[in-house]
């Protein structure tokens, strides 16, 4: 998906109160005095977080990087002490059924901002919120201002950024956790080299001089401050770096509760993740078994991989099946395209290439300029050894290549989009989005359009093989779910952790490390599993509740025309039955 922002209020959360509204459509006595407190306090976090301001289209904040000096942040705390206490003051029953859930959208959002800053202590523990902060890419992937003008946003920021670090640096304690220093420096060293070198290439045909000197001028300054950082992390916070970087059970549970109202322990989701993982091996098993069963489901999945296009026909291979893909969901009735338009595959912008293998930008919910979305891929670098370009091709075989565009455009993050935009969401309902929503929506359309039959078209060793794609993509999320758990709340070090990738996902060191790592900064990694688990136990009631009239097509537009809100927001919405609720699994 679109890159992910370290903000505090990116992905959204449920939190509380399963209180049921009765007011339907109809305007509730406290609609108005919500909306306006929720208008405030929206406000307020894009001054506070301006970027997430831009990539959501409200171009007011161009240019503005937003302020983290220590008063600053003891005044978003106490700003945001203030909201908790307002939202929770609500009389819920005052509200209109669709207000009422916007509340409990942007009630949570609060507390899981509070819970970042008091818990978590993100702003003090975690050097990678500011490494990559000068992130100027969006001003050149999306035109919705003149270049003109766009660099000089990108001026703005990077005057803003000496002072930014040298805030950072007094925000930071003496001693951090060791992945996370290790992560920062490799992330500020490649913001660094894009605004040295991408960034260049990337305006190297704008012809305005004395604007290109201002830039040249600040670029210098902001690539001096980012390295600086990056030197002072390696001298003065590696040498003193901790191995406490997990989360801990307690703050666990509490970011499952905050950020999608699930109530289940740790252990409790462990013990279904493992259950999950047997059954998807089982799963691989067998279509590997299908293909040749005379080898090793492994060795069939690295034979597989070696089904891929030309680095010369990788983008037009692309091209080719993402319409094919896009008809499928129509002549099978399996989602409403509320549009004509259609995602452009292109090649991945240079400057993106080093952390992207695909990936798909489309605007902001409220953009009204820069409209068209991009679904990118990485293609093969010229300068590289056979070797590496062979492996980079293997993760392009023909079958999984479908599956990612399934996962990015059809019906996936691009369609989610789409019926975002055609929906009558509120703007709260735009503005904050589930992590599990938003990415077991994706993971579970992956799963949804192979049963639905796509691939399969009479030849039963071809069928398995995109069965068996989109198993080795379910086994990483699975281990992502397991390794999540084990890591915060469990004390399972990195290399462990990578152990238990090589073992269950069937990959190498390298990629199985990376995803160890990433796993110490990020426990949220375990919503791409859990949210697919728990759509798809809402589409088992769902269908239940609805019978006759139940159909596929109608429970994906149901879930798409809601919003991305917590899934357990989505149960209470389209279930009748209150009693089964909360029955997430």
């Amino acid at each position: 998906m679109k890159k992910l922002f370290f903000s505090c209020f990116l992905f959204v959360i449920l939190f509380s109160c399963n209180k049921k509204q009765e007011n339907n459509d109809t305007s509730g006595s406290g609609d108005e005095a919500f909306l306006k407190l929720s208008e405030k306090y929206i406000s307020e976090s894009l001054e506070f977080n301006p970027q997430f301001g831009v990539y959501l289209g409200f171009h007011e904040y161009d240019g503005k990087l937003g302020h983290f000096n220590k008063t600053d942040l003891d005044k978003r705390l106490a700003s945001l002490k203030k909201y908790d206490q307002q939202f929770s003051a609500i009389d819920s029953a005052s509200l209109s059924k669709k207000i009422y859930y916007d509340w409990k959208i942007i009630k949570s959002n609060v507390k899981n901002e509070l819970f970042s800053f008091e818990d978590l202590k993100i702003y003090s523990k975690n050097p990678m919120i500011y490494a990559g902060t000068i992130d100027v890419n969006i001003y050149i992937q999306r035109n919705f201002a003149p270049i003109e003008q766009q660099i000089q946003s990108i001026i703005a920021i990077e005057k803003s950024a000496p002072q930014f670090f040298k805030d950072a640096k007094a925000n930071l304690e003496d001693s951090l956790a060791l992945p996370h220093v290790q992560l920062a420096i490799d992330i500020a060293k490649g913001s660094a080299s894009f605004l040295g070198n991408d960034l260049l290439v990337a305006l190297k045909n704008v012809k305005n001089d004395t604007l290109m000197k201002s830039f040249n001028d600040a670029n210098k300054k902001a690539i001096a401050a980012i390295n600086d950082f990056a030197v002072f992390l390696e001298k003065e916070k590696l040498p003193k770096a901790n191995n406490k970087y997990a989360i801990g059970a307690e703050n666990y549970k509490k970011m499952l509760l905050y950020q999608e109202d699930i109530k289940l322990s740790p252990d409790e989701i462990l013990a279904i993740g493992l259950k999950e993982l047997k059954k998807e091996q089982a799963s691989f098993d067998a279509a590997a078994k299908i293909i040749n069963p005379n080898k090793k489901p492994i060795d069939v999945y690295n034979d597989m991989q070696k089904e891929h296009p030309t680095a010369e026909n990788l983008i037009p291979h692309a091209r080719k099946n993402i319409e094919a893909i896009r008809q499928y969901l129509i002549d099978h009735k399996i989602v409403t395209m509320p549009s004509e338009v259609r995602v452009k595959i292109k090649e991945t912008p240079a400057y993106a290439r080093a952390t992207s293998t695909a990936s798909m930008d489309s605007p902001g919910p409220f953009e009204t300029k820069a409209t068209q979305a991009f679904y990118y891929i990485t293609p093969v670098d010229p300068k590289w050894t056979s070797k590496q370009k062979e492996d980079w091709l293997a993760q392009f075989n023909y079958y999984t290549t479908d599956i990612v565009s399934i996962h990015e455009a059809y019906p996936g993050h691009y369609t989610q989009f789409l019926h975002s935009n055609a929906s009558k969401t509120s703007k709260i309902q735009k503005v904050f989005m589930s992590y599990c929503f938003v990415e077991g929506w994706a993971h579970y359309t992956e799963k949804m359009m192979i049963d639905e039959g796509y691939g399969n078209t009479g030849d039963p060793i071809k069928a398995a093989k995109y069965r068996l794609a989109q198993s080795g993509d379910a086994l990483l999320r699975i281990c992502r779910l397991c390794v999540s758990i084990n890591t915060h709340c469990l004390g399972m070090n990195v290399d462990d952790a990578t152990q238990f990738f090589m073992d269950n996902w069937y990959q190498g060191d390298k990629p199985s490390r990376q995803e160890a790592m990433r796993g110490t900064y990020d426990p949220g990694y375990l919503f791409y599993t859990l949210g697919k688990l728990q759509i798809l136990k809402l589409r088992e009631d769902y269908k239940k509740q609805e019978g006759s009239n139940y159909s596929l097509q109608k429970f994906n537009d149901a879930m798409l025309d809601n919003g991305m809100p917590p899934i357990q927001i989505m149960r209470e919405i389209l279930l009748k039955d209150e009693k089964i609720w909360n029955n997430i699994l």
